[in-house]
């Protein structure tokens, strides 16, 4: 029978700070791995690779690749979706969808050492999700995504901050996160923001990392 504490997981815990997802199709101009050393360089220690389209064979070599470089610059790495490309790659972790696998076989099939993500929308799935027992939960659109048409109904500030007595859960907002909103997203419930079209999409990669991780730091530290 697989242990579920968490005091006995080997793998860090994702609480808050800046969570990058890597998509292909959001960034065509630069190799993710390239995207991935500028982004810790300047601060990033969560990383999420996300293919929708590719192949498993793609999304293997894709992953692999990523997966060596976040264990050289000692960085979680954690893939969307899919339970066996993490495990073909050695991930830290999964993030599920609300389509994909469910929570509890998830969890049979990833074992306890690895982190678990969910995906929510609304105050049921919150809730729904908290039950379960994942590592920590995506809650957005909070803003209109940069990297998606076909989202889920926006949610708005105001949606975080109904859910956020819901779970004692870390969140992180998703959706449209830019640098100026950082400080609105925390003050309304999120201990962290998952980001891809404001960095991915940056002139400047790492000094836009850089420029999160401080706004973040700064926001998320409690008030002298």
């Amino acid at each position: 029978m697989s242990k579920t504490s968490n005091e006995k997981r080997r793998t860090p815990s994702v609480r808050d700070g800046l969570y990058v997802i890597l998509d292909p199709s959001v960034c065509p101009r630069q190799p993710l791995d390239e995207v991935l050393k500028l982004a810790a360089t300047g601060g990033a220690k969560v990383f999420q690779y996300r293919n929708k389209t590719a192949s498993m064979k793609v999304a293997y070599a894709e992953a692999l690749a990523l997966r060596r470089v976040a264990q050289e610059l000692g960085v979680l790495f954690i893939v969307n979706d899919r339970c066996d490309l993490a495990l073909a790659v050695d991930a830290d972790g999964v993030h599920l969808g609300q389509g994909d696998l469910p929570l509890h076989l998830a969890r049979q099939v990833m074992g306890s050492d690895k982190l678990i993500g969910v995906s929510t929308h609304n105050p049921e799935q919150v809730r729904t999700a908290t039950e379960g027992g994942p590592d920590y939960l995506g809650f957005g659109p909070i803003f209109k995504p940069g990297s998606k048409t076909d989202h889920d109904p926006i949610v708005g500030l105001a949606g975080l901050k109904a859910v956020r007595p819901l779970t004692p859960l870390p969140i992180f907002a998703i959706g449209g996160i830019t640098l100026e909103r950082v400080e609105d997203v925390i003050s309304a419930g999120a201990n962290g923001v998952a980001v891809i079209s404001a960095i991915l999409q940056a002139p400047d990669i790492r000094q836009t990392v850089s420029d999160f991780v401080a706004r973040l730091s700064s926001s998320i530290a409690p008030a002298s």
